[in-house]
């Protein structure tokens, strides 16, 4: 199989200028202008290469507009504020939370929507399903756009796509791990010079085993920080939902699926999604630093059933056939059980001190620093 024209492009990167960074790799591979994953192919749903819960099942959005709602009216109603999404897909779970949205009128004229989104191809899918809607959305290209004023924020499956630096233990010391080519011009995994200086290593790093590795999230941190401090300035809410762990912890979670199939992340570059797992310790942590208190992160599972899923589904299946209840009932296994979404996927709420969440255990104003045994 002759290789993507992306493939093409990164190995005269390589040749030009040497092996590249994982997190330049990512970059590259999903949002490359012509030939990134995101810009070029249609990644959701049965047909896609992967399904998110919202197209999972209506009562995703729901439940969760439902608490955005209450947390629009915990945070004393603020009008105008901005409802914004990140990473919005094609537009369903906006699409669902507005729904529920209707049933309270005095949320939607205080609503500016914004979607962040960097894919031209994907905001007219946003566009398209989200037409007839109550509210007209505005696009953003980064987070620093969206304009002054009470934020709340929701973030499906956003963190995991966003690039990820790797650095393995190599000779007593941490290596950045590179894409670079083998002795066949193909590409491969490579460690590079560039090291992770011993005052900026976490304390869990101490003592881990050759050949170990640990992953960070630039970006992720970078943008949960501006959001934290806005929501401590202006009020308002995050709510982040992601599959990922309660951090810091070691190994190796950098991974491509295609047709629902996980796949070499080396092979066919643009063809596939590339994503991490997400350390919602480090993006708890970034929050604390500006102010914020921290929710979470939760179980999705526990999350999504103490907003009352499973009561939303009963409402939806009460005068429907058997067939709709078994499939109502199929969809919150998927969201809620233990060997589907329900655990891998965490949520994390961050906000000013005294705001609290709908679906959470009370605030922390400082989450604990776990340390996992190397």
């Amino acid at each position: 199989m002759s290789p993507t024209p992306l493939e093409h492009r990164i190995r005269a990167l390589v040749r030009l200028n040497g092996p590249m960074a994982v997190h330049d790799y990512m970059a590259l591979c999903l949002g490359d202008p012509e030939h990134g994953y995101y810009m070029a192919r249609e990644p959701f749903g049965a047909d896609g290469d992967f399904v998110t819960a919202p197209e999972v099942s209506q009562m995703f959005g729901e439940v969760i507009g439902a608490a955005i709602v209450e947390a629009w009216e915990r945070a004393g109603r603020p009008a105008p504020f901005r409802l914004i999404e990140l990473g919005p897909g094609r537009g369903t779970l906006m699409a669902d939370l507005l729904r529920v949205a209707r049933r309270v009128p005095a949320f939607l004229a205080a609503a500016r929507l914004g979607l962040v989104e960097t894919s031209p191809r994907l905001r007219a899918r946003q566009a398209a399903t989200l037409a007839g809607g109550p509210l007209t959305p505005t696009w953003y290209e980064r987070i620093e756009e969206i304009p002054a004023g009470p934020l709340l924020v929701i973030a499906n499956e956003f963190f995991d796509a966003l690039p990820i630096r790797q650095f393995q233990k190599a000779d007593g010391g941490w290596h950045e791990r590179v894409v670079g080519l083998d002795d066949d011009g193909v590409l491969a995994f490579g460690l590079g010079p560039t090291t992770l200086p011993a005052e900026r290593r976490p304390v869990f790093m101490a003592g881990a085993p050759e050949g170990a590795i640990v992953e960070v999230s630039p970006a992720g941190v970078a943008v949960m920080a501006t959001l934290a401090e806005r929501v401590v300035r202006d009020g308002g809410v995050i709510l982040a939902v992601d599959y990922g762990y309660a951090g810091p912890a070691f190994g190796d979670t950098f991974q491509a699926i295609r047709s629902h199939t996980h796949v070499d992340p080396l092979g066919r570059p643009g063809e596939a999604d590339l994503t991490a797992h997400v350390d919602f310790m480090a993006l708890a942590q970034a929050a604390w630093r500006t102010g914020a208190a921290v929710q979470g992160p939760i179980e999705q599972g526990d999350f999504l059933l103490a907003l009352g899923l499973a009561e939303r589904a009963g409402r939806l299946g009460a005068d429907k056939d058997a067939a709709t209840r078994e499939a109502l009932v199929g969809q919150v296994a998927r969201l809620v059980g233990p060997e589907e979404m329900g655990s891998l996927f965490k949520v994390l709420a961050v906000g000013p001190p005294g705001l609290a969440m709908p679906g959470f255990p009370p605030p922390s104003p400082r989450p604990p620093v776990r340390n996992p045994t190397p």
